[in-house]
């Protein structure tokens, strides 16, 4: 472990509430670890100080955030309450709250002290046989290449010797950048200078609440009789404005208030944490990049990480710290890292909208379809690097423009910017003022035909002498079927936690046609994965390839190809003007492939569907994407096709009860607890990574499982809105959209038995369930199979 960070000057806040369940169960452990766990242990005193916490709402937009962290508490156990001003000023004598809309008040949130912390933390590592090595600077890293040609860790170099060790973790902070260079490993964050006042003794303050004023930006610590008080501006680098916070707190800004400038801190470009193996150098570790809340979140975080390093895989869902999320292509990119870095400092404590989409180091990946579909009024999302459609606005482009670091550093505003104006109207707990756009382009889908571009797809080949040992091993279904076939499938971790969910086509052996088809003479596959986990995939295929000593070959053509998905009742009818083959269901069933002409283009022509339709997937060169594309455009005209995005594939698919991976399937979900036990080759004798732990659970029985809930009021949901049954709170949704087709809210999640027992479909029949949004409570309905099409007769092209 290499620690060089910045905990010496840290504000030591613990709030317990973040729009995020992970995050949630991060802040528990770490909370639990430091307020009882390490003083018995120890004997030692961590110094945590449970003086509570006050979030403050100046606008019904916080205030509205605030209620959400309140219902999600619920699930958790977490006491806390939305405070009216008058409420807040009793609590708070000394505060301002005239302008106050509310308060959020968490009575066990808390203040932990990092020196006492650090001390404790070290007494009971050494305990357990760790040792401790202060002022030892790293000066080198050793990596060796092995006999498949992997990079793996060797050594750590320092002042006073080399250290043999196959394992390093870089908990290096803001010099995390440098020590990954000495492995050739890039560590995306960069470092903003910070600043915080303290003030000299204020009357009245002890033992009040630690305060954040999200719209001010600013915090404020209780310090004994005092308060340190932090913020973040929009030029962190530059900053040397200490004015912040004078308009709540009169005691602010006396002669005695010292000022502490030049704190380094450092931030990554989505404002989470770097964790995870590298995947440049097996063995080398990220613990790194924490957007200060580095003590808050380190508990949890740490022991995460130790799982990571000893088992493979942490424990919990980890994939929004995990470095793979990142493409590579962005990791290197100074450009990319300096602007995003800067932003989620910017919007540090802003409101944590449901589409919200940042401004900076955008159009970084553009697919062939991009120019034609801006024209089209596309609004797009960023994902992964990749611009994808969003929806499509009728009032003409939005085009993206460059990073204005929000008029900092005298950079000239955007003016007229029209993407932003359109996000802008996004932010919002209600329906957005597109909710009828979205409307449109799904009820296109489910009654004519709609063209999705799902470009951004990771698409693979998996071939080489092994490559049906390493697909029978890899993927939970058996797609070693006949070649032609397609097969929807999950991969595993070894505690049976779904890495990904994906299609798996099987190819004929063939000379190479690249992209569409690669050289093979024996097995080969291609693998579509949604695009914005294909690193985290790439990565997980390529290191289970190499601990199993498979002999394959992973090659990626993401870039080289487009595709596009042509959905709904007339996609037959229309793609039989476009496409050579016939089109019917006796020969062209369901979850099949064939290389076919399209407009006198070879495509991949693919019959499946993620929104619940019949339709057809098309997997282009990408110097013959717009061709396609136009002619099916043409096409189409008559049938009455529309443009739709992924804004509509989210309520299309959860519509039909399709998963969407790190939303309702994540690394720490089973397939049997996420209604996909059918991906599952359990009745065969073939084995797959993983299988052993469904079995295990299988015969012990679901101690959760996923629900469909609908709510038959006209009110939005997005996640995180507490499941209740019989009164008792059992779980909170994962995934929330408006059904357009069945005119209702959906929301999946997972329920647990307050018991600890199984969760049985009788359980799930036998219970009253609500859900809590805002603090406001709704009837649902649950359902153990999908509300809409059940039968799943319209995939299979069966209408009326």
């Amino acid at each position: 472990l290499v620690k060089s960070g910045t905990t010496w000057h840290t504000a030591g806040l613990l709030w317990q509430l973040r729009p995020s369940d992970t995050e949630v169960e991060l802040l528990a452990h770490t909370r639990n670890v430091i307020s009882s766990e390490l003083e018995e242990e120890t004997g030692l005193e961590t110094g945590w100080i449970q003086n509570g916490g006050l979030f403050i709402a100046s606008n019904k937009q916080r205030l509205d955030e605030y209620k959400r962290l309140m219902s999600l508490g619920k699930a958790y156990g977490i006491e806390s309450y939305v405070l009216s001003p008058a409420e807040t000023k009793d609590l708070y004598p000394l505060m301002n709250v005239k302008d106050l809309y509310g308060t959020l008040y968490v009575p066990k949130d808390g203040t932990m002290d990092p020196a006492g912390t650090c001390t404790t933390l070290s007494r009971a590592a050494t305990a357990r046989g760790a040792t401790v090595i202060e002022n030892c600077p790293v000066t080198g890293i050793q990596v060796k290449v092995d006999d498949l040609g992997i990079k793996r860790l060797k050594a750590v170099e320092t002042a006073h010797g080399t250290i043999q060790t196959p394992c390093v973790v870089n908990c290096a902070g803001v010099w995390a950048t440098k020590l990954g260079k000495m492995a050739g490993v890039n560590v995306p964050l960069i470092a903003m200078h910070h600043a915080y006042v303290v003030t000299e003794r204020i009357e009245g303050i002890q033992n009040m609440p630690n305060v954040r004023d999200h719209d001010a930006s600013v915090y404020l610590r209780l310090q004994g009789d005092a308060l340190s008080v932090g913020g973040y501006e929009q030029n962190p680098i530059f900053w040397e404005d200490v004015s912040y916070g004078g308009r709540r707190f009169k005691f602010m800004g006396g002669e005695g208030s010292r000022y502490k400038p030049g704190i380094m801190e450092s931030f990554t470009a989505d404002h989470k944490p770097l964790m995870g193996e590298a995947p440049e150098v097996r063995g080398f570790f990220l613990g790194c990049g924490f957007n200060s809340a580095g003590m808050m979140l380190g508990g949890g975080c740490g022991k995460e990480l130790a799982h990571w390093i000893i088992h493979g895989r942490p424990e919990k869902d980890m994939y929004g710290y995990d470095i793979r999320r990142f493409h590579h292509s962005l990791t290197n990119n100074n450009r990319w890292i300096r602007e995003r870095s800067h932003e989620s400092y910017a919007k540090n404590y802003s409101v944590v909208f449901p589409f919200d989409e940042p401004l900076a180091s955008r159009n970084m990946r553009k697919d062939p379809f991009h120019q034609v579909l801006q024209e089209q009024g596309c609004v797009f999302q960023e994902r992964h690097g990749w611009e994808r459609p969003g929806w499509f606005n009728r009032d003409g482009p939005a085009p993206i423009l460059d990073y204005d670091y929000y008029s900092a550093y005298d950079v000239p505003k955007n003016t007229d910017y029209k993407y932003s104006e359109i996000l802008g109207k996004e932010y919002t707990f209600d329906f957005p003022p597109h909710h009828d756009v979205i409307r449109d382009e799904c009820l296109t889908c489910r009654n004519a035909v709609a063209v999705f571009d799902m470009s951004y797809f990771g698409k693979f080949y998996l071939t080489g002498p092994d490559a049906k040992k390493a697909a029978d091993w890899l993927f939970t279904a058996d797609v070693n079927k006949a070649p032609g076939s397609t097969v929807y499938t999950c991969m595993l971790n070894k505690r049976g936690g779904v890495e990904s969910d994906l299609t798996v086509s099987r190819l004929e052996p063939s000379p190479a046609h690249l992209p569409l088809t690669p050289e093979s003479n024996g097995e080969a596959y291609y693998l579509a994965i949604g695009g914005g986990v294909a690193q985290h995939n790439w990565s997980h295929i390529q290191a289970v390839l190499q601990d199993q000593g498979f002999h394959c070959t992973l090659i990626d053509h993401t870039e080289d190809m487009g595709m596009i998905s042509i959905q709904g009742p007339k996609s037959r009818e229309l793609l039989q003007e476009v496409l050579d083959s016939d089109l019917s269901s006796d020969a062209f069933p369901f979850s099949t492939h064939k290389i076919v002409n399209a407009a006198g283009h070879k495509v991949r022509a693919m019959r499946l569907s993620f929104v619940g339709e019949m339709g057809w997937e098309l997997h282009i060169p990408k110097e013959s994407c717009l061709p396609v594309y136009h002619a099916v455009r043409a096409a189409g005209a008559k049938y009455g096709i529309c443009n739709a995005g992924y804004r509509a594939i989210d309520s299309l698919s959860i519509e039909k009860g399709y998963r969407h991976w790190h939303a309702d399937l994540r690394p720490d979900d089973t397939p049997l607890e996420a209604g996909l036990a059918f991906t599952c080759k359990m009745k065969t004798s073939i084995p797959f990574l993983g299988r052993k732990a469904l079995e295990a659970q299988k015969a012990e029985g679901l101690r959760r499982r996923i629900v469909c809930f609908t709510v038959d009021e006209k009110v939005p949901m997005f996640g995180l809105e507490t499941i209740f049954r019989n009164s008792v709170p059992v779980g909170h949704l994962r995934r929330s959209e408006f059904g357009f087709a069945i005119d209702k809210t959906i929301g999946y999640g997972y329920i647990r038995n307050p018991d600890g027992g199984v969760v049985s479909p009788d359980f799930v029949r036998s219970g009253e369930f609500t859900l809590e949004r805002m603090g406001v409570t709704y009837k649902a309905t649950a359902h153990l199979k999908s509300p809409f099409d059940p039968e799943n007769k319209r995939v299979k092209g069966i209408y009326g």
